[in-house]
């Protein structure tokens, strides 16, 4: 069967992380994805050379595009990229604040050659307020938002592992455009969108913003626990490994999750096998064993302690309790649940995470990753330039 987004012509003028996550999965859904680089390539095919040669993260989020290799400022090349624009459906750009506007790709002004046309900017801070002209980068928004600071151990703030900014900011562009296509079948016209990195975080914040504008406090940093539910976070195990020196190590970690007053019950009764503390006006409901979380722990320490692994996950799944493993990366790679599938690259082919949607008639199918330059001539003539 034919993709969703075939025919449809996106032209994304973009670096890092944010813009291409967006039009790589327009390109997963069939789109014609036309990647415009500079001489030297987007950046972001210089991170690491983990993949053999290949960025993780440009194989990661330019998967199916075509790349264009332009210099912008150039007249000529202005005039190609102008030229392609004016048949395209969509138009990302993730430049500096700024930029695309100097080099003659206003959206706004595109959105008027091209009626059709819907434009994506995608930028650090948004186009309007003080911060507007100001460079952004994950980390750097991590710690502007205030994510950082309820991430990570109670001694010190900490980074989410991942780019966790530009991967929900591109969430957001690529829903945006989707909207904006089944408007443009009801009107026949495109639309302007913008979406920032301080945007998408500050939206995903909501609760812990709603906890400081309320309560005067935000939640704090509780490491591997959760801020508003108790028991929910990790606890030690018995080692099984021998004692050495006499000194007993702490075993694997598992986490556990009570979402309610019944979860509750059966954690006291059947693990812990504990079921005077179901009524215990310390851990009566959720806000209380949130109040009494140092004391609780001790409880569940006690009991987790003397526990083996297989013998917890035996009573955990005996009262029905959620649960998982602390795992590594390493864990994930020998996953019995991960789901992976392959794509072509200038260097050999790369195994890597399939797209989290299973379609129930469609294949999943992932076109290559281009070498920097490669579609430069046939594009160029395609175009008559």
């Amino acid at each position: 069967m034919s993709l969703p987004l075939e025919g449809l012509l996106v032209v994304a003028l973009e670096q890092a992380v944010a813009a291409p996550y967006c039009s790589s999965r327009l390109a997963d859904a069939g789109a014609r994805v036309i990647k415009v680089e500079r001489a030297e390539g987007d950046f972001a095919r210089g991170y690491d050379h983990v993949a053999h040669g290949e960025s993780a993260y440009f194989v990661w989020v330019n998967r199916g595009k075509e790349s264009l290799c332009l210099n912008i400022k150039d007249e000529k090349d202005r005039g190609l990229l102008q030229a392609i624009i004016l048949e395209a459906d969509v138009f990302i750009q993730n430049l500096a604040p700024g930029a695309a506007s100097r080099a003659g790709f206003d959206s706004k002004e595109l959105r008027e050659t091209n009626e059709k046309l819907i434009t994506v900017d995608i930028s650090g801070y948004g186009e309007s307020g003080p911060y507007q002209y100001m460079k952004a980068y994950d980390l750097l928004v991590q710690c502007e938002s205030g994510l950082a600071s309820i991430t990570g151990a109670a001694e010190q703030p900490g980074r989410v592992g991942v780019s966790i900014c530009d991967i929900a900011c591109g969430m957001y562009a690529h829903a945006a455009v989707l909207e904006a296509l089944v408007e443009r079948q009801q009107t026949g016209l495109g639309k302007g969108l913008s979406v920032s990195l301080f945007d998408a975080i500050a939206d995903w914040l909501a609760v812990p913003l709603m906890h400081q504008d309320y309560a005067g406090k935000a939640p704090e940093r509780v490491g591997l626990n959760h801020p508003s539910i108790a028991p929910y976070g990790a606890y030690h195990c018995l080692s099984e490994e021998p004692v050495v020196g006499g000194e007993k190590k702490d075993g694997p970690q598992v986490v556990i999750s009570i979402q309610s007053n019944r979860e509750w019950k059966n954690f006291c009764e059947i693990v812990l096998e504990k079921p005077g503390l179901v009524e215990d006006p310390l851990y009566r409901d959720n806000v209380d064993r949130c109040l009494h979380r140092p004391a609780l722990d001790e409880v569940i320490n006690s009991v987790f302690s003397k526990l083996t692994k297989s013998q917890l996950i035996e009573r955990l799944n005996k009262g029905k309790i959620a649960f998982g493993s602390l795992n590594s990366i390493a864990d994930l790679s020998e996953h019995q649940q991960l789901r992976r599938t392959q794509v072509d690259t200038p260097t050999g082919p790369v195994s890597f995470v399939a797209p989290p949607v299973i379609a129930s008639n469609q294949a999943l199918t992932l076109r290559a990753v281009p070498a920097l330059g490669e579609h430069t001539d046939a594009i160029k003539q395609e175009f008559n330039q």
